[in-house]
């Protein structure tokens, strides 16, 4: 067990999905995988109090959503998409097939072949991520899939957001449908009459959409599963602590299940951290969010030294994990157990999920223990292959055909036995 104490801990607060979410997705999912886009279409007039001639967004209406912009929205727009698409291509890059002899007249190899079709959801609750559309479309098109569907929750008007919608479109959607919740990724799913079916559904959303997606995991594949945002600061006095307040409330605003949690290398600077994150409550237009994140999930502990500070890093396991510490990079190699690591006070998780090019569709709940993110590699296989001669298959048969004996599979025995020469 980690030495610590904690100056502040979280209320212990439940984290399954309850069974009357799961009962309601069910009946969702199997809805639509039944009646198609009647289903979509009542569920979108009961949830989002929409009704559209057509799911599908129209050419003219991304046109629409483009002049509703200003020209340095859609240049943050541009230069996150290029910013991504430049770091999943280098992440392509280092991802190769392979095939060689690995013994006289046995060829084994790999290749590297994109998945055909990706369904991506993107969120709109009350701060429709304007980032994900890079996140999710863009990796998709490195990896060279070959028709991307995008879902988003309509507006009350029946539209996608203006920036969302612009986003998702330069970020190579081939289809774009004004549909959200779990009718959005049962369309995907199963396919409707307007939406076509799909082979992976990525992308974050709410419980219901998590769910959702846990639901018809097997039909389709899935990303992952991720809960409220997380990020996790190891922070020494080299550090302002105003500043660590500040990048403490950036995760917090985003939903009251957030957590935020703050590693502090002595008692007295988590003190002056916790004093700061009083004073900057009033300031921001989401206290009431982000007071109630940190009030609940929040929590501040306090370590003897920078190992013990590692050691509890890694027992967290969370999806943002941010060094502001003296001379950060000493700490990175015992590092392992994170979505994604921002080194140093001028690498901030918002640069991570909004601008830099890394991927904000993070493991969260511990699940960096063994998985990461959305990648370049979400959309890709890596199919095997194997050519033997003739001679080479004889030479294995007998190897083969004893293993099949042992196992009493006997049409395999005789398989491998026909190999076999005089």
């Amino acid at each position: 067990m980690v030495g610590h104490t904690y100056l502040k801990e979280a209320t212990e607060t439940e984290r399954e999905i309850n069974e009357q979410v799961t009962d309601s997705v069910a009946d969702i999912l199997s809805a639509v995988r039944t009646d198609g886009d009647g289903a979509v279409r009542r569920f979108t007039a009961k949830f989002d109090d929409v009704e559209r001639d057509s799911f599908r967004v129209t050419d003219d209406e991304i046109d629409v959503a483009t002049e509703g912009l200003e020209a340095d929205e859609t240049e943050a727009i541009d230069k996150t998409i290029e910013n991504v698409r430049e770091f999943h291509s280098a992440q392509r890059d280092n991802i190769q097939g392979f095939e060689r002899e690995f013994r006289p007249g046995v060829m084994l190899g790999q290749r590297v072949v994109p998945i055909q079709t990706a369904g991506v959801y993107i969120p709109g609750g009350a701060h429709p991520l304007v980032a994900t559309p890079a996140m999710t479309i863009v990796p998709a098109t490195v990896a060279g899939v070959e028709r991307i569907v995008a879902c988003a929750p309509p507006q009350p008007d029946g539209t996608v957001n203006d920036a969302q919608l612009y986003a998702m479109d330069r970020a190579g959607a081939d289809e774009i449908y004004a549909i959200g919740g779990a009718q959005a990724i049962g369309a995907m799913a199963y396919g409707t009459d307007s939406v076509p079916s799909v082979d992976i559904v990525t992308g974050p959303g709410n419980v219901f959409v998590t769910e959702a997606k846990r639901q018809v995991f097997g039909h389709v594949g899935v990303d992952f599963l991720a809960g409220p945002t997380e990020v996790l600061i190891v922070a020494d006095e080299s550090t302002d602590p105003g500043l660590v307040a500040t990048d403490l409330l950036a995760q917090a605003e985003h939903d009251p299940n957030a957590k935020a949690v703050l590693i502090a290398l002595s008692e007295s600077f988590g003190r002056e951290v916790l004093d700061e994150l009083d004073a900057q409550f009033p300031g921001i237009r989401t206290e009431e969010t982000a007071r109630e994140s940190w009030e609940e999930n929040g929590e501040v502990a306090v370590v003897p030294n920078r190992e013990a500070a590692v050691d509890l890093a890694n027992e967290y396991a969370m999806e943002h994990l941010q060094l502001m510490v003296e001379s950060p990079r000493e700490l990175v190699d015992d590092l392992y157990n994170y979505g994604s690591l921002f080194i140093g006070e001028h690498a901030p998780v918002v640069f991570g999920d909004k601008a830099v090019g890394t991927n904000h569709c993070l493991p969260t709940l511990q699940v960096a223990r063994y998985s990461s993110g959305i990648w370049v590699g979400t959309y890709l296989k890596t199919p095997t292959h194997q050519e033997l001669t003739a001679e080479a298959a004889a030479d294995l048969a007998p190897h083969a055909a004893k293993i099949c004996e042992l196992e009493d599979t006997h049409a395999h025995q005789l398989s491998a036995e026909a190999r076999l020469r005089d």
